[in-house]
């Protein structure tokens, strides 16, 4: 009788078979093939100058810049004839090969960034007409009497003379957004006043952008609105309840944060500019410093044309805020009323903010406009011909 398997005891299988004589070096093999692949891979490291770690690459077509030996430096400028000549700010930026890790100077040219195209240079800042404070330079009236007003308008001194209505347009909110502030540069006519938020560590760089775009610039103030802290301009607010020297120094530090504007405006300020007794130190500073004022007129409350008469400092008030409703049939219907009434009295100024939809139907209705014989002209323009009520 054959012995039961159940009942046979399990034993270790021995090895030798034909598939274990391949098992020892085919581990061999691929442990022999993994050192070879690190040793390659450390060779490459040591071996191959790759700088950029191997990232990617792109590859364009570039113009080596000029000899910069053979133009001589303009006395004092520090400038290079053929720049100084074409007005020209470029700049020399390195490129480095992501594979070679060879360095190339180039020159960019303005607008090379998508930003500064048909921008010229700004008009320059004149010393006479700032002075030191503890925040930095703010405008002043210089020793002969010039003041920033003057300075910096861009109205056309001729302006009187020229026919057909005038129109104002003071777009505000600029400087926060570097596409719509782009947008609104590139878009709006050169009579546009642009008024800035003083925000923006690009302040000056926008201000001087616009106005070598040929716009007239006014600086934006940060004011108490009625539902003040809730709804908060942003820090060095003037309020109606701070002491005069108080909001003065905040006044001193808001004008400190650029050059070369002609006037300032409201930046909300419903509460402030509805209280003549805490607003009227603060206007008879700006009166003194030879500053327009602008009042965008969004306040019902304002006070700001009676303090303005008591102080006799330059003060214009928005006839229409074009995009109190911001939608395009609303702006465009405030923009027909404005030049209506241009068409009446010779002249009106309008508001506005810089939301993608105010710039894109300001700037259509411009076009148009001045085939009509209306001209968009600078808010000094109608400083003159304007009196305060």
């Amino acid at each position: 009788m054959a012995p039961d398997e159940l009942s046979t005891p399990l034993a270790p299988r021995r090895s030798g078979g034909r598939s274990g004589r391949w098992t020892q070096p085919l581990l061999l093999a691929i442990s022999g093939a993994f050192a070879l692949a690190i040793l390659v891979a450390l060779a490459w490291v040591v071996i191959v100058d790759a700088p950029l770690g191997g990232e990617p690459v792109v590859r364009v077509a570039i113009e080596a810049p000029a000899s910069r030996t053979a133009s001589p430096v303009l006395p004092g400028s520090g400038k290079r004839k053929e720049d100084a000549a074409a007005g020209a700010e470029n700049r020399i930026v390195t490129v480095i090969d992501g594979k070679s890790g060879a360095r190339t100077e180039v020159a960019v040219h303005p607008g090379a960034d998508g930003g500064d195209e048909a921008v010229g240079a700004a008009p320059p800042i004149d010393a006479r007409l700032s002075e030191v404070s503890r925040h930095g330079a703010i405008p002043r009236i210089a020793e002969d009497g010039t003041r920033p007003l003057d300075a910096y308008s861009r109205a056309d001194p001729n302006a009187a003379s020229r026919k057909g209505p005038q129109i104002v347009i003071v777009v505000g909110g600029l400087g926060v957004s570097a596409t719509a502030t782009g947008e609104a540069i590139a878009k709006l006519p050169k009579g546009t006043t642009f008024a800035f938020v003083p925000y923006s560590t690009e302040l000056p760089r926008w201000v001087a952008r616009a106005r070598g775009a040929g716009h007239e610039v006014l600086l934006q103030l940060p004011m108490e609105p009625f539902d003040y802290p809730d709804n908060d301009p942003g820090p060095q607010t003037l309020l109606s309840s701070l002491r005069p020297v108080e909001n003065l120094d905040r006044l001193y530090w808001f004008l400190s944060r650029a050059q070369g504007y002609a006037g300032v405006t409201n930046f909300m300020g419903a509460r402030l500019t509805a209280n003549a007794e805490a607003f009227r130190p603060v206007l008879a500073e700006i009166a003194a410093r030879g500053l327009l004022y602008f009042d965008d007129g969004t306040s019902a409350r304002s006070m700001t044309a009676k303090v303005a008469a008591e102080t006799k400092g330059a003060y214009l008030k928005a006839d229409v805020v074009i995009d109190a409703k911001p939608n395009w049939a609303d702006i465009d219907a405030a923009l027909e009323r404005l030049e209506r009434q241009a068409g009446d009295k010779g002249f009106a100024i309008g508001s506005a903010g810089v939301l993608p939809v105010s710039i894109e139907r300001i700037a259509r209705w411009a076009k148009a406009a001045e085939g009509r014989g209306v001209r968009i002209v600078p808010l000094s323009t109608l400083v003159a011909r304007s009196k305060q009520s």
